[in-house]
């Protein structure tokens, strides 16, 4: 069973992160450049939180807010879940599943190595799928 880490290795993609106290737009605008849909928050070196489209929409949008004075702390999740890039990546599917996310960060000994989205496990889980029916259709052939 393939691990969290190898998957954020294979994906090749960086740590895109903002600060606290930057506005929503800022922080929608960085992630429409990354092309990507959430964007961790990062204060003194630390994980802070997490923004997303998600909380976008229903903490700034639906609340009547501007996303040009807004600042990313007001709206960020800040209570985060969390995973260890050796967990297997089953452990993913059932915390967002569980927890209703798509985004969870990644360390490795201490250290914050990534975000894993659901995409991506998604993605993963249907190459292992298709790499095992090949095989036992390989097995079956003879």
């Amino acid at each position: 069973m393939i691990n969290v880490g190898s998957v954020i290795k294979a994906s090749g993609r960086g740590i895109f992160s903002v600060l606290p106290d930057h506005t929503v737009l800022d922080a929608l605008k960085y992630m429409a450049e990354k092309n990507i849909g959430a964007v961790l928050v990062i204060e003194k070196g630390a994980l802070a939180g997490i923004f997303s489209e998600r909380d976008y929409a229903r903490k700034v949008i639906l609340e009547g807010r501007s996303s040009q004075t807004t600042r990313v702390q007001e709206v960020m999740v800040s209570n985060l879940i969390t995973v260890q890039a050796e967990q297997p990546l089953d452990d993913c599917m059932q915390l967002m599943t569980d927890h209703r996310i798509r985004h969870l960060p990644v360390f490795e000994k201490g250290v914050l190595v990534g975000v894993i989205s659901i995409g991506d496990v998604v993605r993963q889980m249907l190459v292992e799928q298709k790499l095992l029916i090949d095989q036992l259709e390989a097995y079956i052939r003879g």
